[in-house]
């Protein structure tokens, strides 16, 4: 899957040959779409505001650190925010899944533990997001409701949407799957409500960026600084949509790491994480919920954090206090 994926980003042989695929994907989209737009389709509202924060593209954009943020900036506004999600990777026999700090992230999905560690909100996950919206409705009193992926699942109507975008791939060669990343036409980022980029962006978007924190040992707990690696050797696996720019981000730390790039939400063993018996090991929070069970002292979690521009505050304060108050 890996081989495919770098070749979403320019228009080769391999995207050329895809493209009729791309074409009915498009189609397909375009049509679910617009029968859900026309009510043909039922989709259902719910009793409190419904934001959703996902991706014009396949993953890799910084979505989750932007969510966790944004769960944060609400309860720093007097807000009682909750999270749904699909639970992706997760083995759950019984959905919708109420997720706590402890939740087996084989059971759950690694995004949908990370979200309730490092938010202290009420997460439910279920494919089916309406049905998650009202098990999190009927079992916590939340204010708003924060929709994490589920920009292209149109039975859950929605009051903000919001797509994050990386600022490096953008969005690849133009195409839908499976010739490129796109998970409906283009044009779609016009249609929706904020558009976020991940980096560099022009003045006529909205910004953030994505800092390191530091880094937590799995074992034990410690804490180090961001330079703490510095002129030590290092693995660092990364099994998340965009490796390349964790991978980035140590070496932007001063780090000279050797690099393992594993597919999307890949369920990890305890051989995955010990390229050789001596030398430290850095993985993505991501990962870390999925490996913690068998990890050591020499595996590490490089923390990191989502700071938006005051541009994007501003049309979120601006929105919050038009629809809510």
């Amino acid at each position: 899957m890996l081989w495919l994926v770098e070749r979403w980003q320019t228009r080769n042989l391999v995207s050329l040959v895809l493209w009729p695929l791309s074409l009915l994907y498009c189609a397909l989209a375009v049509l679910k779409r617009w029968l859900y737009l026309r009510r043909i389709l039922p989709s259902y509202a719910q009793d409190v505001p419904v934001i959703v924060v996902g991706n014009i593209t396949v993953g890799g954009a910084g979505k989750t650190p932007f969510v966790v943020w944004l769960v944060n900036w609400l309860k720093s506004q007097g807000k009682q925010p909750g999270i749904v999600l699909r639970g992706y990777g997760g083995q759950s026999k019984y959905w919708p899944l109420t997720v706590t700090a402890t939740t087996s992230a084989t059971k759950a999905g690694d995004e949908a533990v990370l979200l309730a560690r490092q938010t202290g909100c009420p997460v439910v996950a279920a494919p089916d997001r309406v049905a998650a919206i009202r098990t999190l409705l009927l079992e916590h009193d939340c204010s708003i409701v924060i929709s994490d992926d589920g920009l292209q699942h149109y039975r859950m109507r929605r009051d903000l949407e919001i797509a994050v975008v990386d600022g490096m791939r953008r969005y690849g060669n133009g195409f839908c799957l499976p010739a490129g990343p796109l998970r409906e036409p283009r044009w779609r980022a016009n249609r929706v409500d904020l558009v976020v980029v991940n980096g560099q962006h022009t003045d006529d978007e909205l910004g953030m960026t994505i800092e390191a924190t530091g880094f937590r040992n799995l074992a034990n707990g410690e804490t180090a600084s961001p330079g703490y690696f510095i002129d030590r050797p290092v693995h660092a696996i990364a099994g998340i949509g965009n490796p390349d720019r964790f991978f980035l981000t140590l070496s932007q730390l001063g780090l000279q790491s050797n690099n393992h790039p594993f597919p999307d939400h890949y369920r990890f063993e305890p051989a995955d994480i010990c390229p050789d018996g001596a030398s430290d090991v850095i993985m993505t929070e991501k990962d870390a919920v999925k490996c913690e069970s068998f990890a050591d002292k020499r595996h590490w979690v490089l923390m990191v954090g989502a700071k938006p521009d005051t541009n994007l505050t501003k049309r979120l304060t601006d929105w919050l206090e038009s629809n809510i108050g």
